[in-house]
């Protein structure tokens, strides 16, 4: 199975729904940049490739926030500002795909065996997205504002995995809501 799942892919239209869906919902939201970095996300995650994509220097696969952090640090192994912002991104997005899509899973990502025994996912994501929204030139600046956005200190970043966690229901709904669908076309389309 390929990493990466193509622009037109079905996945990413029910993802997209799932996501306006809920932030229409729960909060009131119909912020189309804020909905579909979240739905991008969540697809761009459905492979546990992208989830754990990060490597360090020696190509070592970082799965825990511990050693995305020393990666990410310009003072310790990032070897730019650049990939500073890559690893800040990508702890941002880690930690909000695992504290709302998965939550039950925290519990053993912070295992005191594990480095990120001590780690608050919630508040690394949002500072995190924070260090990433610095960087507002280039390539980076259309990106910026919605980092900025989810590392404000008023709880937006917890409110967007609060929704997300609202949305696993919809997404377990998907198929059944697919079969109704179709059924409702096929009705229209005996009647006319």
């Amino acid at each position: 199975m390929s990493a990466h799942v193509s622009p037109g892919h079905p996945l990413r239209e029910v993802f997209s729904c799932v996501v306006a869906r809920s932030f229409e919902r729960d909060l009131g939201w119909t912020e189309p940049e804020i909905t579909g970095y979240v739905s991008d996300l969540l697809v761009n995650f459905v492979h546990r490739d992208q989830i754990f994509h990060l490597r360090d220097a020696q190509g070592k696969r970082l799965e825990e926030v511990g050693e995305m952090l020393m990666e990410g640090d310009i003072s310790l192994n990032a070897t730019s500002f650049e990939r500073e912002r890559q690893v800040h991104k990508h702890i941002g997005d880690f930690t909000l795909f695992w504290s709302g899509v998965y939550p039950e899973m925290l519990c053993s990502f912070r295992a005191s065996t594990r480095r990120d025994h001590l780690v608050d996912y919630v508040e690394q994501g949002r500072k995190s997205y924070e260090i990433a929204a610095t960087f507002d030139y280039g390539d980076y600046s259309h990106e910026a504002p919605i980092l900025r956005c989810q590392a404000t200190e008023d709880g937006r970043f917890v409110t967007v995995v609060t929704v997300v966690k609202g949305g696993r229901d919809l997404v377990a709904l998907a198929p059944l809501l697919h079969v109704v669908d179709q059924m409702v076309a096929a009705g229209a389309g005996a009647e006319g």
